[in-house]
């Protein structure tokens, strides 16, 4: 028998969702120390890696460290709200969950879809900026030039197989534009190909091989702001707030919260904690600590790489998929070169070989989780009817959703083949602003409804923190929408199609299939499947928590 209520805004009660934590037996293996590992490995990728030099060259310039700090801002406030939900519903599902079981079943629906935006598009745009590395380090030793001839397309020019088909044009003052460049990006496509088919494979060798990479990733930043800072010319701040240039969005403080809508994204990561509730030691305590210290550790990180960044290239000059290396190679660190000469003549520097390297393993980690949270938010969705059930059937060896996992990595790859960084990023920014509001609206409609829950964390200021959380999350989110709107109709209604196209597909996927087959609405109780690899075990960690039959 189906819950009462209005069809679309049916939900699992409270306590469906508690008993399938309680019923679940995936190991509670992961403490505060790699919940927050976990964290800042998803964190700590494009957005750093990538985004910063976009940022900064078209939107902030210098002030790109207050955009940072404004979206930092905004996810600490949804940051508490996940906190807060978490430990009072640790399951996986993680968004899409909460909103099942707070605001019904089409809001599931709708962060669902959002979170698709959120992990698989997010997905697409670090797969742009690891094909940006890949072909930088390429470039060092002359392989780059035979296997990838630089190509002229109008506005710019780019190496042939690692430039999406679609690229972003925007001059100081001048309208956007979005020229077809007659190749696309093979070599990001390739990432997410072996992504992909390393999760399909269960990815189990090593039990550390997630922590070790978030230290390599780690060091690889503070390596670059140590060694950069010396190399800081105070000169390349000045105008630290660059002149608004009339284009919206272009520099000036309309600049800083633009550049803070799009750098949104570098955030992402921090959602892949509250997936892994399920599988968390003490989730009540360790959860929390998990995402604010990886909150509070990336954006210090942050924003010392973007100081170092702008102080050693002009801001303009770092419109590159690949800015650490830009701002490495202007540093000209001569005291680095090893006796090993490189395809131009020059020597190898040490310095600048070791992070582009460790910018490629840290992207690479990146996609795997990315790509792994996609997989189980459909996987859960399926288990749920609300996406067919090949998103939810499991490999008999390796125990992992298959074919979800493939289908989802052509889709993703294809979007990372053709489409610049640029417009990916808008679409993974406003997909997590929307979605962190709905997960802040979840927690005001909890405590208005059920007053009397046990939560072992409690959102400090309650129900005020979570409307400014919302408030916060929707202001960002519309420095994205406004501006696809504006290219509409102005220049190219590219960004607006695809977003609207995206919506429509998700409408029609939910009438015709989801509406009709939610076992919530047939009356079936969903439990935990005990057959999927957990966080851990996706990011290489063999962890023994299946259960036998």
């Amino acid at each position: 028998m189906r819950p009462p209520g209005p069809r679309l805004f049916i939900k699992k009660s409270i306590a469906q969702i508690q008993r399938e934590a309680a019923r679940s037996e995936l190991k509670r293996s992961l403490g505060p120390i790699n919940l927050m590992s976990l964290g800042i490995g998803a964190i700590i990728g494009a957005g750093i890696f990538v985004l910063t030099g976009q940022v900064a060259s078209a939107n902030a310039g210098p002030a790109i460290m207050l955009s940072f700090v404004v979206a930092g801002i905004a996810c600490a406030l949804a940051g508490l709200c996940y906190a807060e939900l978490a430990s009072t519903m640790p399951v996986s599902g993680s968004a899409y969950t909460y909103a099942y079981g707070t605001l019904g079943e089409i809001f599931a629906w709708i962060m669902g879809w959002l979170l698709v935006l959120e992990y698989g598009v997010a997905a697409s745009t670090v797969a742009v900026g690891w094909s940006g590395y890949v072909v930088s380090i390429l470039s060092d030793f002359g392989i780059s030039q035979q296997i990838f001839p630089m190509i002229q397309y109008a506005g710019g020019e780019g190496p042939q197989w690692a430039t999406p088909l679609v690229q972003l044009v925007q001059p100081e003052g001048a309208a956007a534009s979005f020229p077809m460049t007659g190749t696309f990006n093979l070599v990001g496509a390739i990432g997410i190909a072996a992504v992909c088919g390393l999760l399909v494979l269960g990815v189990s060798e090593s039990a550390n091989i997630n922590n070790a990479i978030v230290v390599i990733k780690v060091i690889v930043l503070l390596t670059f702001i140590a060694v950069g800072f010396s190399y800081i010319n105070p000169d390349n701040w000045v105008p630290f707030i660059p002149e608004a240039t009339g284009q919206p969005g272009q520099f000036g403080v309309g600049g800083i919260f633009r550049g803070a809508a799009i750098i949104f994204f570098a955030y992402v990561g921090f959602e892949a904690v509250s997936t892994a509730a399920a599988e968390a030691k003490n989730p009540s305590k360790d959860v929390p600590v998990g995402i604010l210290g990886a909150l509070f550790v990336c954006t210090l990180i942050y924003m010392a790489v973007a100081a170092v960044m702008t102080g050693v290239v002009p801001y303009l000059e770092l419109a590159s998929p690949a800015p650490i290396a830009v701002a490495i190679d202007r540093m000209g660190l001569e005291w680095a070169d090893l006796p090993v000469t490189l395809a131009d003549g020059s020597p190898m520097n040490a310095i600048s070989f070791l992070i582009k390297i460790g910018a490629i393993t840290g992207l690479s980690s990146v996609m795997l989780v990315l790509c792994y949270g996609q997989t189980r938010i459909f996987y859960t969705m399926a288990r749920d009817g609300l996406l067919p059930k090949a998103f939810a059937r499991v490999h008999p060896k390796f125990r992992t959703p298959w074919i979800g996992t493939i289908l989802l990595g052509v889709v993703i790859a294809i979007a990372a083949a053709f489409l610049p960084i640029s417009i990916l990023g808008d679409l993974v920014s406003l997909g997590t602003a929307t979605a962190f509001a709905i997960v802040c609206l979840s927690v005001i409609y909890l405590r208005i409804k059920h007053p009397e829950l046990p939560r072992p964390f409690r959102v400090p200021g309650g129900v005020w923190t979570a409307g400014a959380g919302i408030a916060a999350c929707l202001f960002l989110a519309s420095q994205n929408l406004i501006p696809m709107f504006q290219h509409a109709a102005d220049d190219n209604p590219l960004p607006l199609m695809l977003l609207g196209g995206y919506a429509a597909v998700g409408a029609v996927i939910y009438l015709i299939y989801g509406f009709w087959n939610s076992k919530l609405a047939k009356g079936i109780d969903v439990v935990e499947d005990h057959a999927l690899a957990t966080p851990e075990e996706a990011l290489g960690g063999h962890v023994d928590n299946v259960k036998e039959d």
